[in-house]
């Protein structure tokens, strides 16, 4: 177990503690109190042991990754609408095997959800750097297929995208 500051310890005792409250709308002292002491109960045993420790810094490109993805979202949806609109249903769907040369498993985490929050596509399984994806048709499975969403997830966590 790795340790930790008293800092970090404080502000992650303190953002759970504003969400219980949120979540709770309780401000009488037994709700409160229970609510810090389950914080900070919570925030000490997950501390020691998260991945996620403070990266500020990759939070905030994930935080310029969400548009893109919602343009993405927003332009797939339009797609499928189309063909589900479509009388003839000119679906063709596949299973793609794609293997990800993302190294870092957060990035492989984000690239399969990605992938299933844009409409056509879904990531059926994963295992270690192999995405098993189902497309409802070519142009559905394109972003996969020609690595489009990994490299923009690969500029996140700053890694070199080699596609052979």
């Amino acid at each position: 177990m790795r340790p930790i500051s008293s800092q970090f310890l404080f502000l992650k005792t303190l953002a759970l503690f504003v969400v219980w409250i949120m979540l709770s709308g309780s401000f009488d002292p037994i709700h409160l109190g229970l609510g810090f002491a389950l914080s900070f109960l919570v925030a000490w045993l997950n501390s020691g042991h998260s991945p996620f420790v403070p990266r500020f810094r990759l939070w905030g490109k994930i935080l310029w990754y969400l548009p893109w993805l919602f343009i993405r979202i927003v332009q797939s949806s339009l797609h499928v609408t189309r063909l589900i609109l479509d009388p003839r249903l000119p679906i063709h769907p596949r299973l793609i095997q794609y293997t990800s040369t993302l190294r870092e498993p957060p990035a492989v985490v984000l690239l399969g959800n990605s992938i299933t929050l844009t409409p056509g596509t879904i990531t059926a399984e994963v295992n270690g750097n192999v995405l098993l994806v189902h497309a409802l048709d070519e142009l559905s499975a394109q972003d996969v297929t020609s690595g489009r969403i990994e490299s923009k997830i690969a500029e996140v966590f700053k890694e070199e995208v080699g596609r052979s």
